[in-house]
């Protein structure tokens, strides 16, 4: 089968999420610019979940530009990694509502290392189907940034009754290690077709 349809089906879920995020965003009542100050944990919430369902956009182009077709496998990969991104707009909400509360925060990183785990599978189940020697296998190699991050969640996760602060603190730290989207697959690219 033809990538489009898995490739515009995954935009539009993904545009819909962060629409849905940002609604959870109210209109304070005062003009004043304490109005803002209860809104704080709530838009901080939304801006590291956008930058998260940002992540995944970015990655996901790069991911289904390295592969030629798709098979129902890898279909059903896909839905379980838009399934676990399609809590945000939940967790996210909550959070924001209760930034330095422990259930919360051991909530979000759940879905984060979920989100994270699903995109593992989607890799492998697109190098089972392309093959070993496929461009994304050659490109992703250990996947030492994919490691890291399950790690860190499974640290943050840990955290949650002990310190939300640190482990919000150790979601943001993910964040980082991936804003900027994974060369990997570009260079590979950039090799295949020179």
């Amino acid at each position: 089968m033809a990538k489009n349809r898995l490739e515009a089906f995954s935009d539009g879920v993904l545009a819909v999420l962060i629409t849905i995020m940002v609604l959870d965003l109210k209109v304070p009542h005062g003009v004043e610019l304490d109005a803002l100050k209860p809104l704080l944990p709530v838009f901080l919430s939304y801006v590291l979940s956008f930058i998260y369902l940002g992540i995944y956009w970015n990655n996901h182009h790069h991911l289904l530009h390295s592969t030629k077709r798709v098979s129902g496998g890898i279909l059903w990969a896909n839905l379980h990694l838009l399934f676990w991104l399609s809590l945000f707009p939940f967790t996210t909400a909550w959070i924001g509502e209760n930034h330095v509360a422990p259930m919360p925060t051991l909530l979000y990183g759940v879905v984060l290392l979920m989100a994270a785990i699903a995109y593992v599978i989607l890799q492998h189940a697109i190098i089972a189907q392309q093959g070993g020697d496929s461009l994304l296998a050659t490109a992703i190699g250990s996947d030492w940034k994919g490691k890291l991050s399950v790690a860190l969640y499974c640290l943050a996760i840990a955290l949650s009754f002990v310190s939300p602060w640190m482990a919000n603190a150790v979601y943001v730290v993910v964040a980082l290690i991936w804003l900027l989207p994974d060369p990997r697959i570009e260079r590979a690219l950039k090799k295949h077709e020179g």
